[in-house]
């Protein structure tokens, strides 16, 4: 009987230990449409800018007051023109963002 019950927590105590070191999937973050098709700098959102690697909600809210006053970004290098984007910041966010005329605005070239 004692044996039976010293085997049984055996087994317990293996497998709790098997569980424990074995390894647990982490959930992944969520992707975000910048994963696969990059953020349009010159129709994106706050929210969509701000989904964006190292772009907080203030981040983002200057990068569409920047577009406002200056009508819209030429080039996405123009990033680096709005305060806390700098270099770093925008070699990072290089592959997540696109310029493109917005809808109704036509490019001249």
């Amino acid at each position: 009987m004692i044996r039976s019950i010293t085997s049984a927590l055996l087994v317990v105590l293996c497998a709790t230990t098997a569980f424990a070191q074995a390894p647990t999937k982490r959930s992944e973050p969520a992707a975000t449409a910048s994963a696969t098709t990059p953020i349009n700098l010159n129709t994106a959102s706050v929210a969509q800018l701000d989904s964006l690697p190292g772009v907080g909600k203030a981040t983002a809210e200057r990068i569409v007051e920047y577009r406002q006053k200056n009508g819209g970004f030429k080039k996405i290098e123009e990033l680096m023109n709005v305060k806390g984007v700098g270099e770093k910041s925008f070699l990072k966010l290089k592959p997540y963002i696109t310029v493109a005329a917005a809808r109704g605005e036509h490019t001249t070239q």
